[in-house]
């Protein structure tokens, strides 16, 4: 079975290793800080064979360098993260990779960034989506457009309904304020929203999260609901995405 080990660091980053008793294999999901990867690794008796990147940005693949440098691991990501790193190994939508005996699917997500990527294990019920999905939220469209965007969360929304969606941030509080904002009408949302505080306050995490409960809950997810539409406009899930996202951002 495959084992993740998930981890604060920066200031609200999550780090995730996915380790492979069998193989032996381990990845790195993203690389916001290489030398805590590196220690938390040492930690679990496990050595960094791989690194799979979401995206380019600095908090998600700035630590390539310092664990390749240890390590000798390969790295695999979409072509952005050029941008910061040499890669070994490009990947897109459609593609698969794999660590020991289990494999990822490769999912475009982009629209945070304009090749942004998911690794979806299908075996293990679990995607690693990086910025392109949070809890109660999505990412900030850097580059991409809200139709672009729009057809990524379609993607994610169609995974199996027991997916566990690694999420990169601890966004998850203040993206259930806006929700509940968006979609005030929500009961189910609102009980979430409860939960979210209660484990905050205890200090937990609040990610990883199921995607059935997103499906019902995260307004972004649902940009396609009547109800929100009639709310927020759009004549169509792309319009209506691009209002709640446009309103988030002046939140």
């Amino acid at each position: 079975m495959l084992e993740v080990h998930q981890f604060p660091c920066l200031s609200d980053n999550y780090g995730y290793l996915l380790h492979d008793p069998a193989s032996g294999e381990t990845a790195a999901i993203d690389t916001p800080d290489g030398a805590e990867y590196l220690r938390q690794a040492e930690a679990k008796g496990w050595r960094i064979t791989q690194i799979w990147n979401t995206h380019w940005h600095p908090d998600h693949a700035g630590g390539n360098k310092a664990i390749v440098e240890a390590t000798g691991a390969t790295i695999v990501a979409p072509k952005e993260v050029e941008k910061l790193s040499p890669i070994d190994r490009v990947v897109g939508n459609g593609d698969a990779v794999t660590l020991g005996e289990w494999t990822a699917r490769v999912i475009d997500v982009s629209g945070h960034t304009n090749g942004h990527v998911a690794y979806h294990i299908a075996a293990a019920d679990m995607a690693f989506v990086g910025d392109s999905v949070f809890a109660l939220g999505c990412g900030r469209m850097f580059e991409g457009e809200a139709e672009q965007f729009w057809h990524s969360l379609e993607r994610i929304r169609s995974l199996p309904d027991n997916t566990m969606l690694y999420c990169a941030h601890e966004y998850t509080q203040a993206n259930a304020k806006f929700a509940l904002h968006a979609d005030p009408d929500n009961t189910e949302l609102r009980l979430y929203a409860a939960r979210i505080d209660e484990k905050r306050e205890r200090g937990e995490p609040t990610v990883p999260t199921l995607l059935s409960r997103e499906l019902a809950t995260n307004p972004f997810l649902r940009a396609d609901d009547a109800d929100l539409r009639d709310r927020w406009g759009g004549s169509s899930p792309a319009e209506t995405f691009a209002a709640l996202r446009a309103a988030k951002d002046n939140f």
